[in-house]
């Protein structure tokens, strides 16, 4: 255990050393440095060795990573995004998994897959990682606009990939009939269900918070409020059969923990926000009072006081984001050594030709959909409109993350092709790690002065 911590820090702080010097984004070092440990010291450390435990690790790790990608999410910028972040997290997903299902048999007709085989494949591997798109983009400085688009959308994705691999490609995988009826009926269920769920633990957090002033106690808060939201959306079945109900119905994990930690988030920062005007106001007054020749000590005494109180509060909160900030990426280190174990490189290399077309085919298919936004964007009112820069920083940021083999490991035991999809899951993985990553550094270094422009014109 004390190896494995040792190598976990190491790995991390090695990665932060890169990151800082080189501006190699934190994911690509980690992922690395986790495989060169583990080929090079099989045996110092094991954290799952195979994809179930990996599954697991993930399901454990997954609400910390999300609480720490909402908190950078405002709810202003879902309010004025919202028709766009729809497009992408949604429609986007939905076309792409359509123009699936016409193209699949040129790269897999040998395998004979079925309509249901075929979208829970694609699901997977649509499914992105806003942990790796917010550590790019956090060492860069970027257009907002472009910013709440890419991480939004990488956020919400997960939450519509998990709900069309689930309800639609596995049910049917799994003998369940699947018809327009049933795809409007489930989607209404799971999202408004979802989101449902995710405000009530938003609003039972925030009332938690208020018995605190204590800065670890209200980490805990933060930490409780999204791991509750997404274990009660996740076995939403039990609940229900406890209260008397029969149903096997249970909703989205991510989008109640995403709705949850976006809640409080936002109430919080309105409250810090009143408490800052309040503060100017203060200010003001004693400024006025102490310029008076009989200006009140009781008076200037109670403004200090308020104004003491309303700056603790607003450190105790940023320093709390800052501990979530730093759990998450231990968490994703933790993920990253993971993943090194369950690269078989003899499964890879016996599927390299599938796993290289899956590859170029989702590449191909997100950079027609980002195109095709582009396009709409020119036309619709109430959405940020793409330029050619923007479409290039939000095709190559989907990159994809854990909850990809997570998906796969729901696939029943007994499916002929669990071993392939096993193999072009973690592959695309992979390759969209330093693949986009790489494309992404290229591409905001050669729009730096562009971008600088942009952000001038957003804060003028």
């Amino acid at each position: 255990m004390i190896e494995a911590l040792i190598s976990i820090a190491g790995i991390l702080y090695l990665s932060l050393l890169i990151e800082d010097r080189l501006k190699v984004p934190l994911p690509l070092s980690l992922i690395t440095l986790s495989f060169l440990l583990h080929h090079l010291a099989p045996n110092l450390l094991m954290l799952t060795g195979d994809t179930e435990h990996f599954a697991a690790l993930v399901v454990f790790l997954l609400p910390v990573l999300l609480i720490s990608d909402s908190l950078e999410l405002r709810l202003e910028d879902l309010k004025e995004h919202g028709l766009s972040l729809f497009y992408l997290a949604v429609v986007a997903v939905a076309l792409s998994v359509v123009v699936a299902i016409f193209t699949a048999n040129q790269i897999f007709g040998q395998y004979h897959l079925s309509v249901a085989a075929i979208v829970a494949l694609f699901a997977m591997v649509l499914a992105t990682d806003p942990v790796s798109v917010v550590s790019i983009f956090s060492k860069f400085e970027l257009p907002h606009r472009l910013k709440v688009l890419a991480e939004g959308e990488s956020l919400f994705n997960d939450a519509t990939a998990l709900i069309v691999f689930v309800f639609i490609g596995l049910y049917a995988l799994e003998g369940g009939q699947v018809t327009a009826a049933y795809v409007g009926r489930i989607s209404a269920v799971v999202v408004f269900g979802s989101v449902g769920l995710g405000l009530v633990a938003g609003l039972l957090g925030l009332l938690a918070l208020k018995t605190t002033d204590n800065r670890i106690a209200e980490l805990l808060v933060l930490l409780l409020t999204g791991y509750s939201a997404f274990a009660l959306a996740e076995h939403f079945y039990a609940v229900l059969n406890l209260l008397g109900g029969h149903t096997h119905t249970h909703l989205s994990g991510i989008l109640s923990c995403i709705v949850a930690t976006i809640t409080v988030h936002h109430v919080m920062t309105r409250s810090l926000s009143r408490d800052a005007d309040m503060l100017q106001t203060e200010e003001n007054a004693l400024e006025r009072e102490a310029g008076q020749a009989s200006s009140s000590r009781r008076l200037i005494r109670l403004a200090i006081g308020k104004i003491e109180s309303t700056v603790e509060e607003r450190a105790r909160h940023k320093r709390t984001k800052e501990d979530i900030q730093l759990l998450a990426i231990a968490a994703n280190t933790i993920l990253f050594i993971a993943m090194a174990e369950i690269i078989d490189l003899r499964l890879l290399l016996q599927y390299k030709g599938e796993i290289l077309a899956m590859f170029a085919v989702t590449t191909v298919i997100r950079a027609l959909m980002m195109a095709k936004f582009a396009i709409i964007t020119t036309r619709a009112r109430g959405m940020a409109r793409i330029n050619f820069r923007w479409w290039g920083i939000l095709t190559f940021a989907g990159i994809k993350g854990g909850l990809s083999v997570v998906m796969v490991m729901l696939i029943p035991v007994g499916f002929p092709h669990l071993q392939m999809f096993k193999a072009i899951v973690v592959g695309v993985v992979v390759l969209s790690t330093f693949i986009y990553s790489l494309i992404l550094l290229a591409l905001i270094a050669a729009n730096r002065e562009s971008f600088r422009r942009e952000m001038e014109a957003e804060h003028p």
